[in-house]
């Protein structure tokens, strides 16, 4: 059984500025301009029936405005007469009125139960489109921003039975042949579910391959399913169509594949029926013991141990019997093997760190069980008593608390939730990298490259970080290319935000809230004047600027999206420039 590789994240120390000291409030007007809509955005507000924090998450915080990464400053979004509307800008002091590149053949009015219309940019010349309904298009554009070649055609649609969204979708072209891949959303209601809130989250990862050259003609060829408990923050498939990444709180797993329901079914069946493990282990502060069972007709001449400083491996009769790499290094010539007198084979292993305690023998083996010694659980208790008091504490004020949680901001709460950062591998559909986030609190993500898979942006104590997956880079799959200073600190003051982006070339971070407001937090630049830190008595050579732009409306913002030159701000019925 292969066991999923435990990740981190390498931080770049080149990329923080521990003597970052804080952002300054600017009032240099920003240029805004505002475009009234034809028609009202297709907003699709949740019904009662979608009551939990997936909902929320999934489609009342779905973001309307979608931008086209091929070609910067273009941007999209569908009103309720289903078309969908295309803002291209070149100049901002001539903006001219959105114009409709494609009309939906729904009539989407018609549908109780929709969900908000997506779609997703694959490539220069495609376009995945849902339509809210369950109905799933493959569009041909042409090349978009080029007047002339572009024209929106329907390629492939079919309905997929319950409503999605788009999260992710990309374009392969191997040996000539042409295929679609993309990722789709759906939260569903689960009938036995009693104790918790009676949905889980569906992600199908469905391929559609063009199975003609001679005609345009496409057709699905695979439909993989995930299940899960929450909606993930982050999930995007390989730019080869190989892997697929997921961040989210709950694990997610492939639940449709029939061999592999197969192996987990004799999975359980095996560990329902197992007598007792293969193997016993106990250890000390300095060595390590296993402990072997062995049958009558085995001898000493068909025992095999061979000992390395991070590797074991005991055969036999020539067959494996524990094989792998040790969770640490040991002493390998000082370590013994001898057979005990109730025929079992008793193998004495020296570590090189003395004190350390190991979690588990050999990585990824759990055919073993771990045995602790009274002593052992009497030490542990000891050390641990101090934690513990069956009688309240006389005199608190004694020893003054290292922190006094009544004088923390909101911006210094512990993050709680801790969240997960997956690789599944397309073809035997198994996890093969986990990296623990941890409190590393996801904040957004962005499209930087449109070659390569979408960034995302977590937070690292007070900072926000940009990482860059990279997916052929075994050993280093996720970059840090890019840190926001003390933004991690400065976004947990804004209790109403709703959507959070940043310039694809990192010059910027910025969000909204709910209604009107727009923060806008610049990277350090160069000071024009002479400014001097009057504390420290040192000059400032950088300041970092942080703007506000307050919108004239009072509708909701319904889209977010950031160019490195502009911000879009789209909500019901008018659509902001913001000139960054």
């Amino acid at each position: 059984m292969e066991v999923a590789a435990n990740c981190s994240l390498r931080v770049k120390r080149p990329l923080l500025d521990p003597r970052f000291e804080g952002y300054k409030l600017s009032l240099e007007p920003l240029p805004c301009y505002q475009l009234e809509l034809d028609s009202a955005v297709a907003e699709v507000k949740l019904r009662d029936d979608q009551y939990t924090l997936d909902h929320m998450r999934a489609f009342g915080m779905f973001n309307y405005l979608h931008c086209d990464a091929w070609n910067q400053d273009n941007i999209y979004f569908v009103d309720q007469l289903g078309r969908i509307m295309n803002l291209s800008v070149t100049l901002d002091t001539a903006l001219g009125k959105p114009r409709e590149v494609f009309r939906l053949p729904t009539n989407l009015t018609a549908y109780d139960n929709r969900l908000c219309a997506s779609l997703h940019f694959t490539s220069s010349t495609w376009v995945t489109l849902s339509d809210g309904t369950g109905r799933l298009y493959l569009i041909g554009t042409g090349e978009r921003g080029n007047g002339t070649s572009e024209k929106w055609e329907i390629v492939f649609n079919e309905d997929l039975g319950e409503p999605f969204v788009i999260l992710h979708s990309i374009s392969i072209i191997k040996s000539g042949d042409h295929s679609i891949t993309t990722l789709l959303l759906r939260v569903e209601k689960e009938e036995l579910d009693r104790k918790g809130s009676g949905f889980y989250v569906s992600l199908e990862w469905v391929t559609i391959s063009k199975i003609n050259k001679e005609i345009q003609k496409y057709e699905i060829t695979e439909r993989k399913v995930l299940h899960g408990k929450s909606v993930p923050h982050y999930a995007a498939i390989e730019p080869d169509g190989n892997g697929l990444m997921i961040a989210s709180c709950k694990s997610f797993r492939f639940v449709h594949d029939e061999k592999q329901s197969e192996e987990n079914k004799e999975d359980n069946l095996t560990d329902n029926n197992k007598a007792e493990p293969l193997y016993y282990w106990q250890q000390t502060e300095e060595d390590l013991t296993i402990i072997i069972q062995l049958s009558e007709n085995i001898s000493k001449e068909d025992i095999e141990v061979r000992f390395s400083p991070d590797h074991i491996s005991i055969a036999l009769k020539k067959q494996p019997c524990l094989e792998g790499k040790l969770y640490s290094s040991v002493d390998h010539e000082s370590s013994t093997w001898i057979i005990k007198e109730n025929k079992s084979l008793e193998v004495s292993l020296i570590k090189k760190d003395e004190g350390l305690t190991w979690p588990e023998l050999v990585l990824g083996d759990d055919r073993g069980e771990f045995l602790r010694d009274s002593a052992q659980c009497a030490a542990i208790a000891e050390r641990l008593m101090h934690l513990t008091s069956e009688e309240l504490n006389p005199d608190p004020d004694k020893e003054k608390p290292p922190c006094n949680a009544q004088e923390l901001e909101e911006c210094d709460t512990f993050f709680e939730e801790s969240s997960t950062l997956c690789r599944f591998d397309g073809n035997t559909l198994k996890t093969t990298h986990v990296v623990n986030l941890g409190s590393n609190q996801y904040l957004f993500s962005v499209l930087v490259d449109p070659k390569e898979m979408p960034c995302f942006c977590l937070r690292h104590d007070v900072d926000a970080l940009l990482w860059q997956p990279h997916s052929s880079q075994q050993d280093e799959m996720w970059e840090h290319i890019a840190t926001f200073n003390a933004l991690g600190y400065v976004q947990a003051s804004k209790r109403d935000k709703k959507f959070f982006a940043c310039a694809p070339n990192y010059s910027y971070a910025a969000l909204c809230e709910c209604l009107r407001r727009v923060f806008i937090y610049r990277q350090p630049t160069a000071m024009s004047t002479v400014l001097y830190n009057r504390k420290e008595g040192r000059q400032v050579g950088q300041v970092a600027k942080q703007q506000v732009a307050s919108l004239e409306t009072n509708d909701p913002i319904l889209g977010f999206q950031a160019t490195n030159e502009r911000l879009f701000v789209l909500t019901t019925k008018n659509l902001f420039l913001i000139k960054v």
